[in-house]
């Protein structure tokens, strides 16, 4: 087990190494055009100290946001989740609901949000939008994870639903909850850059915008940078709580 993980490190290492080197060498031959930086020239801009207060100042509001929509799109679903599974009267028209949601492009969404929860609360909601769907698929398929002999000797014990909601079903549903967790980190950090393009007072979407506007193609590339940085870590986290953790339940 250990020389498994020592060589899946390893195997990450050498490709995150191919990555920054195959940036670098298009942008040194622009091989792409002039649109594509060469990766120590982007990382040039760093040694401003202006730019990195800038660019820190926005992956923080960026990483706030993400985080907040995470939580609350990931609580909103699991309590309807179970709901379905407490009432399944509900559960078709909630599987419907999730399906018609998650069909409307976030980014349609966006002046509708800023004239009900304003510039400042649209990121964050986006995100709560961006994970939903995922947290109520895989929660909705782990409250199914439990096995049917395990749930016939609760029936005839004489368990109540919600006592075999509680005593099976949940534990039964936490290895896929925390997959759904683990997938739905990147998609809470696109929506909230997404939220912040409609006019945010921060963030590392309205540093995209801005740069790009303003032909400022070093530091779009660092803020695009930082954007994907934060997805990879908060997947690399919440991965690694998941494999802690979900060995308990299984």
């Amino acid at each position: 087990m250990r020389d498994s993980r020592v060589q899946t490190a390893l195997l990450v290492a050498v490709g995150a190494v191919l990555a920054l080197a195959a940036m670098e060498a298009i942008g040194r031959f622009q091989l792409l055009g002039r649109g594509w930086p060469p990766l120590s020239q982007v990382l040039d801009i760093l040694h401003t100290p202006a730019t990195r207060t800038l660019l820190g100042r926005s992956l923080r509001t960026t990483a706030d946001e993400a985080g907040l929509g995470l939580l609350i799109g990931a609580l909103v679903s699991v309590v309807v989740a179970v709901l379905g599974t407490v009432l399944p009267v509900l559960q078709a028209g909630l599987d419907r609901l999730a399906a018609v949601l998650n069909a409307v492009p976030l980014i349609a969404l966006g002046p509708l949000l800023i004239a009900t929860v304003g510039r400042e609360g649209s990121p964050a909601v986006i995100a709560a939008l961006a994970v939903g769907f995922v947290m109520f698929v895989s929660t909705t398929s782990g409250l199914e994870a439990a096995s049917t002999a395990h749930r016939d000797v609760l029936a005839a014990l004489g368990a109540s639903r919600t006592t075999t909601l509680l005593r099976l079903r949940l534990p039964a549903a936490v290895p896929m909850v925390l997959d759904g967790l683990t997938q739905a980190a990147p998609a809470a950090v696109l929506g909230a850059i997404v939220g912040e393009w409609f006019g945010a007072p921060s963030g590392l979407g309205l540093l995209l915008v801005s740069a790009m506007q303003n032909y400022q193609t070093e530091l779009l590339w660092a803020a695009g940078l930082a954007a994907a940085l934060l997805a990879i870590v908060s997947y690399a986290v919440l991965g690694t709580v998941r494999s802690l953790m979900a060995w308990r339940f299984r």
